[in-house]
């Protein structure tokens, strides 16, 4: 069983992921940005994404969590994650 290299301390070194950061950058208009998402992500995880980005627009914002939530329609449980993470790095 291989190794498992994608843990809380250890993500940013995956090989892996490194090579989907220098892919992102390597995208030079917003059309080819939205061309890769499409290559490596499905609609379902591309609307995740987008939704988990306007949740953490309005945190920092400074919208109250039930507000985000009514706006968004996502649980104040992601909003909290979302909003640690963005605290913690």
């Amino acid at each position: 069983m291989p190794k498992r290299t994608f843990l809380k301390g250890t993500w940013r070194n995956d090989p892996k992921f490194r090579d989907l950061c220098q892919a992102f950058l390597s995208c030079k208009t917003e059309e080819e940005m939205a061309d890769f998402l499409r290559d490596v992500a499905t609609l379902s995880e591309m609307k995740a994404l987008s939704e988990r980005l306007k949740v953490a627009e309005l945190i920092v914002k400074g919208l109250p969590y039930r507000e985000i939530s009514k706006q968004t329609g996502m649980s104040t449980t992601i909003i909290t994650r979302i909003a640690t993470f963005l605290e913690n790095g």
